[in-house]
């Protein structure tokens, strides 16, 4: 399941965000990639641990667990902490898989990367190129969206970075442990929770609104890893 999620920050947010990564100092992006990885990665990155990026991926954690749809689509168990990318002058980040277990920096908590994200800091008329390329089950998808919005899909999805030929592309980008493993799973859910939502915005006293919503927690409790 692919899903955009609009607005995580707003054009005041985004501009503020935007100022102060374009002022800081970026890494080679290769130090935080995988070996298989790192032969595709070339972008920019700021270092883990890198204070603006504690500050804004505080931030972003923050409007995550109380957006609605990311925590309704997600079912979020652990967030790994986002890391801050840049693209620009030709940089690109070729088809691969993002690793299926990340450790979070200096601890031993592990987060399984259940679901990629990224969070785009740049719009689209800023730069050329620097489409996030998804292949799923429903075909390749190509994604590039406006500053403050997030996709959220799959991480066992393979997926690249075109080349941006103009300007520059700031993101971040962070993995999702969630609560249900299998894709299918948290997309069947999630169709349900929708579904719930409407009928009791449309239809609050309709009575099979009691066993649909009993019916999606049957379910989670079978599915779900704690």
């Amino acid at each position: 399941m692919l899903l955009h999620i609009p607005g995580l920050f707003t054009r005041e947010e985004v501009l503020r965000i935007r100022e102060a990564l374009e002022q800081t100092d970026w890494a080679d992006g290769k130090l935080t990639a995988g070996y298989q990885s790192a032969k595709a990665k070339h972008n920019l990155q700021l270092p883990e641990g890198h204070p603006l990026a504690k500050e804004i991926g505080t931030a972003m954690l923050e409007r995550l667990w109380s957006n609605p749809l990311f925590m309704s689509a997600a079912l979020p168990h652990k967030v790994y902490p986002p890391l801050f990318n840049c693209y620009t002058a030709g940089g690109n980040f070729d088809f691969h898989i993002d690793n299926a277990v990340r450790q979070v920096k200096d601890t031993t908590e592990r987060v399984r990367t259940d679901l990629s994200s990224t969070l785009f800091f740049s719009d689209p008329d800023d730069y050329d190129g620097g489409e996030l390329i998804i292949q799923d089950t429903y075909g390749t998808q190509q994604v590039k969206l406006p500053a403050g919005d997030l996709v959220l899909y799959p991480g066992t999805s393979l997926h690249k970075v075109n080349a941006v030929t103009r300007g520059t592309r700031l993101a971040s980008f962070f993995w999702t442990q969630s609560l249900v493993r299998e894709d299918s799973q948290r997309a069947l859910l999630f169709e349900m929770d929708t579904a719930i939502q409407h009928l009791t915005r449309d239809v609050p006293d309709h009575p099979s609104l009691v066993q649909l919503t009993g019916t999606y927690h049957n379910l989670l409790r079978r599915w779900v890893e704690v």
